[in-house]
């Protein structure tokens, strides 16, 4: 009877998350966000049930879109016509670093320059290369999981360079008392650049919760997130020529809007025309590369990640315990 009850509460408490996703989404600020999303544009909900919903990415052979729950370990994976199904399990945490684990799965994934998924492993403190079921259970090949001899916190979310290297964020959601945690071994929450088969750089410190990232579509800027309360902001750095990182500029800053409304800066995406579409409080804010907020794209729940369809006529959002999407009318250059 138990388990009839808590099954029965986990299905209203779907339902009730379900019912809050926003009814005509498009709020505008500025006619220009109307050149991206139609005025009447619906979010369609494809999928429903998740403990946190995160990481999403686009298969880009099938068009099917794989995406984490990270709190259950799992990465799923939808497919028009068949909805959502297992992927992965587990997805970041398979017994290492036991002591203090929350035993989160992944978070951010991409697909590399060889087509193959790169996962942001949060329990297993690391960035892994899926290399195929075996014995039934998923495997992984670390790429990395130390700076100078000490374990990462939880790495979240990460992008690939033209060059190869790979750029991560590394704040401590994956692990239990965050920065508290005695199993904390780095002193900051780290902004990073991985070169394979070369030590890994530390980009910079400064950030609170380093999080979501995306470079500009010519890759002379990196956009970050930082998804802490009291400092709601989006970052912007230019690149320099051997991948490293000039000074921070202030992209937007959000702090003002976490006391009303439900989310913060967390995964974002650049379009081809140099908009930003990144999540943050009330929804998926739209930018253009000036730091303009043209609207918000309301979710009606937290959302925490974005991800586009290959021509980037569709933006995938992962919000709270959904996988959303919506029609976009995003200009191709």
């Amino acid at each position: 009877m138990k388990f009839v009850c808590l099954f029965a509460a986990s299905l209203t408490a779907t339902a009730a998350v379900a019912a809050s996703i926003q009814k005509d989404p498009v709020q505008v600020n500025d006619p220009a966000m109307l050149q991206i999303v139609a005025a009447d544009a619906q979010f369609e909900l494809l999928a429903e049930g998740f403990r946190w919903a995160e990481g999403p990415v686009v298969e880009p052979k099938t068009g099917a879109v794989l995406f984490s729950d990270v709190p259950q370990n799992t990465v799923w994976r939808w497919q028009p016509g068949k909805g959502a199904s297992p992927y992965l399990q587990p997805s970041g945490y398979s017994q290492l670093n036991q002591e203090e684990n929350l035993g989160e799965g992944s978070n951010g994934l991409i697909f590399n320059q060889q087509g193959q998924l790169v996962l942001a492993q949060h329990g297993n403190r690391r960035l892994a290369l899926f290399n195929g079921i075996k014995d039934g259970k998923p495997g992984y090949q670390t790429l990395v999981t130390a700076y100078q001899g000490k374990a990462l916190n939880s790495p979240n979310d990460l992008v690939q360079h033209s060059s190869g290297a790979y750029y991560f964020t590394d704040p401590p959601y994956g692990l239990k008392n965050a920065d508290q945690s005695e199993q904390k071994q780095l002193s900051f929450n780290g902004l990073y650049r991985f070169e394979p088969g070369k030590p890994l750089q530390l980009l910079t410190d400064k950030l609170t919760r380093p999080n979501g990232l995306a470079f500009s579509p010519d890759q002379q800027f990196l956009y970050v997130a930082n998804s802490d309360p009291q400092a709601a902001q989006w970052w912007r750095y230019a690149v320099k020529a051997d991948g490293t990182l000039g000074g921070a500029e202030l992209f937007f800053d959000a702090t003002d809007k976490v006391a009303t409304e439900a989310g913060l800066p967390d995964g974002l995406k650049v379009l081809k025309s140099g908009h930003l579409l990144a999540t943050g409080p009330g929804g998926v804010w739209l930018f253009d590369a000036k730091a303009h907020h043209l609207g918000t794209i309301r979710t009606g729940v937290a959302a925490a990640n974005v991800a586009l369809s290959p021509d980037q006529q569709w933006l995938y959002v992962t919000a709270s315990s959904t996988l959303l999407r919506i029609r976009l009318k995003a200009p191709s250059v």
